[in-house]
């Protein structure tokens, strides 16, 4: 298994692209911290980890606080023994609008989730990993951050951080082990999507967004995890600063 005796924090893990992750980390012999603002889906998640034999266990978060930034990274050395994978995974999406009519509440929540929460966990994190000899930070960002679109300009920008933060993270942490890359998936079926259509999720508008896309679809959950999988595994471990492109083509 490409994750033996790995422990490894997941945010937003309570659906989509997380939830995926922390199913297949466990299924690849990680012990997995379910870290989720749902507290009914972040539990359900975790269940079922441990249904099909992996461990798993639950924690409460808001990745905007830093206290309960504090309670999943303890969760993890506490319950589990160590830490050795830490995926900024949890954010928020924006409603298609002009960057004139998104409110300031709107703005803050963005910035809040999407870029302050990875500031946040590398303040726990990083000082850990150094005291263990390294680890493995993972963020999710998004093709947004590569190739925006109209109507999702803040939250284009967002992403523009988390792929800029990556880099620079990747640079000064490297001498301490510690790599840093992101995923930058297309417009996914997941739990976002209406917000990001803008629109309800039928296949008549479905069709404009798949049509960008050369390999004819839009991302799943699996997809996303599979890359995840790859680049906090040992294959990957001269790999850092990457910002990898989930996009079967769209961003080309």
């Amino acid at each position: 298994m490409r994750l033996h005796e790995r422990v490894a924090v997941v945010t937003g893990a309570g659906s989509g692209f997380g939830e995926a992750m922390a199913a297949l980390f466990a299924q690849e012999g990680a012990a997995v911290v379910v870290a989720e603002i749902d507290r009914d889906a972040g539990r359900a998640a975790a269940t079922a980890i441990a249904q099909r034999g992996g461990t798993a266990s639950f924690v409460h978060a808001d990745v905007s606080k830093r206290d309960d930034i504090k309670a999943m990274v303890a969760e993890a050395i506490s319950s589990l023994g160590r830490l050795d994978i830490l995926v900024n995974n949890a954010g928020v999406g924006q409603r298609k609008a002009s960057l004139l009519e998104l409110s300031e509440a709107e703005f803050d929540r963005i910035y809040e989730v999407n870029v302050k929460s990875i500031y946040l966990a590398a303040l726990e994190v990083v000082p850990y990993f150094r005291s263990q000899g390294g680890g493995c930070i993972l963020n999710t960002s998004s093709i947004a951050a590569l190739s925006p679109r109209p109507g999702l300009t803040w939250y284009n920008g967002s992403k523009g951080a988390v792929n800029t933060l990556t880099k620079s993270m990747a640079v000064e942490l490297a001498p301490d082990n510690i790599r840093v890359n992101a995923l930058c998936p297309v417009i996914g079926e997941t739990g976002l999507l209406e917000t990001f259509m803008g629109r309800p999720d039928t296949p008549e508008n479905r069709a404009p967004f798949v049509a960008g896309i050369p390999l004819g679809r839009m991302s799943k959950p699996i997809d996303v995890a599979q890359a995840a999988l790859y680049l906090v595994s040992d294959e990957a471990e001269f790999i850092t600063g990457v910002t990898l492109e989930i996009d079967g083509g769209r961003s080309i």
